[in-house]
């Protein structure tokens, strides 16, 4: 009686050692990933691009230039912020100009006093 006993403590002892460095490793690796996170470069940057965009999302009046020349990845987030504004404040500013939608969805600009549908 007393082995079975001495062997089931030290299972038991076995266990919650192995569990305490399975679940460490898994915690340390969390909080390298959170420090790195906070402390890459890449980061930061991207933090800035973040905030940059939110404020042109909550603002129509901010002119959004489509340039020729720009890389399919800012096109797709310029058109994007564009869509957004279009469907939260029901105008945007894009490329100088300001571009409209109606309740019904359809999409205007007014050139010489008139609606010019899109």
């Amino acid at each position: 009686m007393i082995k079975i006993f001495i062997t089931l403590l030290i299972l038991i002892l076995l266990y919650f050692i192995f569990k305490n460095k399975f679940f460490s490793n898994k915690k340390i690796n969390k909080i390298k990933n959170f420090k790195n996170k906070f402390t890459n470069k890449e980061a930061k940057i991207e933090k800035i691009f973040l905030r940059n965009n939110e404020r042109l999302i909550k603002d129509p009046n901010i002119d959004l230039i489509i340039g020729l020349y720009e890389k399919e990845s800012e096109l797709t987030l310029k058109t994007n912020i564009h869509r957004a504004r279009l469907a939260k404040f029901n105008k945007s500013k894009l490329n100088g100009e300001f571009i409209y939608q109606d309740l019904k969805g359809n999409i205007y600009k007014i050139i010489n006093k008139k609606k010019e549908y899109i």
